[in-house]
């Protein structure tokens, strides 16, 4: 009850204070339309901000586009608190950042000459000619600062109708820049929308210029897509799920989310869980995925770990119960709670009723913490070296072992036995 009043309450805000009556970004456009008549329009808002805002979503990034180049921005700013960052200048895009937000401001163009990775652009004040070089008509919604539509392409048409709708032909737009056959897949599984046949034939036939996409690219994008709440149910769309599975043939263990929507929303799991649900397998897949997409080494580090627990998981009955304590320890409780949603999605034998018990069981758990140290030991007559090392984790292995219990008595004599 109380999230839905929190909800309603978002949604009431942001209907009568819209993101555009921000006092900073008021100024921004003050700043971007002097010198200019005031019935020419210089800039707008556009793409995914001008989408959340129309759907009563949260806005987050700000896109803003300008009949502005980017010389014309920077003047503009120069001496302000925001700072400019020349993020895209070769594209037209300048980032200015401040305490509050960070814009990207990019100068209206149109492509000349792609190649499915580059565009060669050129500069223009047309806002419908803008428009036609984007990618989807729901991403060609533009906003002034007075909150006035401007919609060329039709978008709100599409957006109201949860329609993800390429601008023009399907199979010029994804030529232009194959990278948009792995955006056009996250739209559809972020408005649940289905698929024209067109547009399924252009990308069918355009699959392999994904390969031309650097690994960056399309690893962000691959992001994105598993951070969507609907991406658990992939499995109920099987056009999506047979295009997902041809850009991504790693993730052969998609099934693994309907258990895994038995006890979990995507929202509650991090990015490297869900990772760890659909590619942990016998071959070590996850390594084969983390070597080709180049990945963080924090992704992989815990990606590695989870892989190797899950091992012990299978064969020690204890881990989960009596030896539960010890591997919080070891690693942390959070790490346990990740690694009891792991075995569960990927062990049909697992039952809802042991993942309950576990999960209480880790929270219940004690956490303990070891407080002997280097110091404790030169204080009763060890030298500093690798041999103090060596004894400090002997009796922290007896600690654990023992029930996270070890004598003043038995610590002396493990010194006496290894000096």
């Amino acid at each position: 009850m109380l999230e839905k009043s929190l909800t309603l309450l978002k949604k009431i805000k942001r209907n009568f204070f819209p993101f555009y009556k921000d006092k900073e970004l008021k100024f921004v456009f003050q700043k971007l339309q002097e010198g200019s008549r005031s019935d020419k329009t210089v800039a707008r808002f556009v793409g995914g901000c001008v989408r959340k805002y129309l759907n009563n979503d949260e806005v987050d990034d700000i896109d803003i586009a300008t009949i502005l180049s980017c010389n014309e921005i920077k003047e503009r700013f120069y001496n302000t608190k925001f700072n400019i960052v020349d993020t895209g200048i070769k594209h037209g895009t300048v980032t200015l950042v401040s305490r509050k937000h960070k814009l990207e401001i990019t100068t209206l163009r149109k492509d000349i000459e792609t190649d499915g990775r580059h565009a060669e652009i050129e500069y223009t004040d047309d806002w419908k000619v803008d428009s036609e070089r984007r990618d989807f008509t729901i991403n060609a919604i533009y906003l002034d600062i007075n909150g006035k539509i401007f919609d060329p392409q039709m978008g709100t048409v599409d957006l109201k109708n949860n329609n993800v709708k390429f601008i023009g032909d399907p199979q010029k737009r994804i030529e232009e820049d194959y990278l948009r056959i792995i955006r056009f897949i996250r739209f559809k599984i972020m408005y649940d929308s289905q698929v024209e046949a067109t547009t399924n034939n252009a990308i069918k036939q355009n699959l392999i210029g994904i390969k031309k996409i650097s690994k960056e690219r399309i690893l962000i994008e691959l992001y994105k897509i598993l951070s969507l709440k609907n991406f658990i149910n992939l499995n109920e769309t099987s056009y999506l799920r047979e295009i997902f599975s041809l850009i991504f043939p790693e993730f052969a263990n998609l099934n693994r989310l309907k258990r895994l929507k038995k006890i979990v929303s995507i929202s509650e799991i991090s990015l490297t869980l869900l990772l760890a649900v659909l590619l942990i397998d016998k071959e070590n897949n996850h390594e084969y995925f983390s070597h080709k997409y180049n990945v963080s080494n924090d992704v992989r580090s815990e990606l590695n770990l989870l892989a190797k627990n899950l091992k012990l998981v299978k064969s020690n009955k204890d881990f989960f119960t009596n030896d539960i304590e010890k591997y919080i320890y070891l690693n942390n409780k959070n790490h346990l709670l990740n690694l009891n949603i792991l075995n569960f999605a990927l062990n049909p034998n697992c039952s809802l009723k042991f993942f309950s018990e576990t999960l209480t069981a880790i929270l219940k758990s004690k956490t303990h913490q070891f407080h002997i140290n280097g110091k404790y030991l030169m204080d009763k007559g060890m030298r500093e070296g690798v041999l103090l090392g060596k004894v400090l984790r002997k009796i922290e292995d007896e600690w654990i072992n023992n029930n996270f219990n070890i004598s003043s008595e038995r610590i002396q004599e493990i010194i006496k036995l290894n000096s």
